[in-house]
């Protein structure tokens, strides 16, 4: 059975070969060629740095309350995958907390984009309009809307101005800092979890 490169590299991200193993190949090509090398390792180190110090500052944040507010209200309501710092909500109290939270905690000068999700039938402009003034963003870029047909789903309340989606831009290395905050809480308050 054939395999795409890619999904096989996925599938051996984690994977390590023993010494005895990436002696073998050597020994078999007569050079290093062939043997697996780690890659990503600078990428990972790069990745543990924040996941440790932010785990350590959890308890120097706890004082201020709107920062373990926001990391339990990301949480329950933030994007946990595809390493994307994003919070969808109807409420734009919800969105404007995660966004204030951004700009005090994780970056200075925050770039936001914003996604509309509707049901059909829905306005797409006004709820644009909507959603830039709740905001208070002056030239917000916008994601394709995406529009929920009919019949797809059991909510009878159709929401005017739809849900939107508020998404920090670049942001992988700030969910990784939100994740670990999530566990640091965690560890102090619950039972911790692993983060991948």
């Amino acid at each position: 059975m054939e395999v795409p490169k890619g999904a096989l590299a996925g599938w051996c991200t984690d994977f390590r070969p023993s010494e005895t193993a990436i002696e073998a190949i050597r020994e078999r090509t007569g050079s290093w060629k062939g043997a697996p090398r780690d890659t990503r390792r600078k990428r990972r180190a790069e990745v543990e740095r924040p996941k440790v110090e932010s785990r350590a500052d959890v308890l120097e944040r706890l004082p201020d309350p709107r920062w373990p507010a926001g990391t339990v209200m990301y949480r329950t309501e933030g994007a946990k995958t595809q390493r994307r710092l994003q919070m969808t909500n109807s409420d734009p109290r919800v969105l404007r907390l995660f966004m204030a939270r951004a700009a005090t905690y994780l970056t200075p000068n925050p770039e936001f984009a914003l996604q509309l999700q509707h049901h059909e039938g829905n306005d797409d402009p006004p709820a644009r309009t909507y959603r830039t003034n709740e905001l208070g963003l002056a030239h917000p870029d916008f994601y394709k809307t995406f529009v929920k047909p009919r019949g797809t789903g059991h909510r009878k309340n159709h929401l005017e101005q739809g849900v939107c989606g508020v998404r920090l831009r670049r942001s992988a290395n700030t969910w990784i800092v939100a994740m670990a905050w999530i566990d640091g809480l965690l560890a102090v308050f619950g039972e911790p979890r692993q983060l991948g």
